[in-house]
């Protein structure tokens, strides 16, 4: 009975490897992978190897010039649109048995020194740095367009809100900024990323180095990373530099979502905060008066994809072994490719909802001024005009709240001098000083956002002066993406320029 699978299993899966399962399932989607993503950077790693071996006197530079011919005549659009062969494991294989072809069995020596388990991590490392510049850039992006947003909305005033109940005047610049400020934090958590990230496996080989006298520091500085990881075991074992940035990418995620569900509230009819762009909206199938914020709604649901993904990286990683082993590498990797290039587009979607969305600003003021929200200044009037304590001044405000709410006048105009005084003389045994104009003063909504004017506050001069400080860091933001990009990109200049010196001999 065993033997009958046994033999039914052969004659589906070959008795070679790989199995027509395992190809199916691993290899091939491997392989298409790769050849998208990962081929400039294996030829760009070929190159910085064999200019370091012809620097070491590894290789003679007789050698370094076939080899370099052999890599120059590789058509890499050759092997971006071909399909898997499973004559050979990887793309890595299949382009090593090319050179040789071309160059001889001396290809053999742009091996020395070095696995696929180093140059696997460096690939990795490589593609992921430039993904996450991307991301960065687009992040600025949003920032850049929540800044112009904010400064149009600086005297825009709204209700804040507290466990989803009223609770004090402020401005829609104010959340926007504080919008602004967690979206640099997220920038600043990239940047730590990158600098975990940018770092060469290179010289590591297998596990524990070579003994060849290779140069890491030259592999390094070729391929344009910051640094090197200093332990080889630590090079190809240490997966924390991609649960790093997939725990970065994850919080972002999670950032902007809370962001996304207040604005899907705030579209709705009840709330009628803001009118969004048609480019942004859909209509109903049946519903003639129907406008879906949908833009929002996807907004959110894609964020939580970004998150799952991310989430995917990290259980991943989970209880594997640290040494060099699968689940780390090629499974993994487009989880984090895919959650990054997500939230690059989110980024790019909602900053652009939110500049071109009319914001109702007489809807949100009338509901502010017409709020109970407003009382907390007028408790702290009352402490500063009676010179008594705050818990005092607390309990006049509260009494007075709590007897137009039993009275069932919900409404702010509804709240009076003369209420007030009766309240005091109850709590305090004694009338109140505050002349009335400066009572009805602190009742209104502008006049508590104004006086909020220290650091971090609502007040417009002081949202100015925020908003002006948010402009000023962000050529520092774009100077270190542009830095890193240099580096790169003068790195790539100089190996091709390296391939055509080899082939000009």
């Amino acid at each position: 009975m065993l033997q009958d699978y046994k033999s039914r299993i052969n004659e589906l899966e070959g008795d070679q490897f790989p199995s027509n399962s395992y190809r199916q399932m691993v290899l091939q989607p491997a392989y298409e992978e790769a050849k998208k993503h990962f081929l400039h950077s294996m030829i760009q790693i070929h190159i910085a190897h064999l200019k370091m071996l012809e620097e070491q006197q590894l290789i003679t530079k007789e050698e370094a010039q076939k080899i370099g011919k052999a890599i120059k005549k590789l058509d890499l659009d050759y092997y971006e649109s071909r399909d898997y062969n499973p004559q050979f494991e990887d793309l890595f294989f299949r382009i090593e048995n090319k050179l040789i072809e071309l160059a001889g069995d001396i290809a053999g020596n742009l091996h020395i020194g070095r696995s696929r388990n180093d140059m696997g991590i460096a690939i990795y490392r490589m593609t992921l740095r430039k993904k996450l510049l991307l991301l960065m850039n687009e992040l600025l992006e949003l920032r850049a367009s929540l800044i112009a947003f904010a400064e149009d909305h600086v005297d825009t005033v709204m209700l804040g809100y507290t466990h989803t109940q009223q609770a004090q005047p402020t401005t829609l610049a104010h959340y926007v900024k504080a919008v602004i400020d967690q979206l640099t934090r997220d920038f600043k958590r990239m940047q730590a990323a990158y600098s975990t990230l940018n770092r060469s496996s290179m010289g590591a080989a297998a596990l524990t180095t070579t003994g060849f006298k290779i140069s890491r520091e030259r592999m390094a500085e070729l391929l344009a990373f910051d640094d090197i990881i200093e332990n080889a075991w630590d090079a190809v074992a240490g997966a924390d530099y991609i649960a790093e940035l997939a725990s970065v990418i994850q919080l972002s995620a999670l950032n902007l979502g809370r962001t996304s569900q207040d604005f899907l509230q705030w579209a709705t009819q009840e709330f009628n905060a803001f009118k969004l762009a048609s480019p942004y909206v859909q209509v109903s199938s049946i519903m003639p008066q129907k406008r879906n914020p949908v833009s929002i709604e996807h907004t959110r649901s894609l964020l939580s994809a970004v998150v799952g993904d991310a989430s995917t990286v990290l259980q991943m990683i989970h209880n594997t072994p640290f040494g060099d082993i699968v689940d780390t590498e090629d499974d993994m990797q487009p989880y984090l490719w895919r959650a990054m290039e997500r939230l690059r587009g989110i980024y790019k979607l909602f900053g652009s909802l939110v500049v071109t969305m009319e914001v109702n600003k007489e809807k949100l003021r009338k509901r502010a001024e017409n709020s109970f929200a407003n009382v907390t200044e007028l408790a702290d009037t009352l402490v500063r005009s009676e010179k008594i304590s705050f818990r005092q001044s607390h309990r006049i405000v509260s009494s007075c709240v709590r007897a137009l709410l039993d009275a069932k006048e919900e409404s702010l105009d509804r709240l009076t001098w003369e209420l007030a005084n009766e309240k005091s003389k109850e709590i305090l045994g004694k009338p109140l000083t505050i002349p009335k104009d400066t009572f009805y003063q602190a009742l209104k909504p502008e006049y508590f956002i104004h006086i909020r004017s220290i650091y971090g506050g609502p007040a417009p001069d002081t949202m100015r002066n925020s908003l002006l400080q948010a402009n000023a860091v962000t050529p520092l933001l774009e100077n270190w993406i542009k830095d890193k990009e240099n580096r790169i990109f003068q790195c790539e200049q100089q190996l091709s320029y390296f391939l055509e010196g080899w082939n000009q001999k």
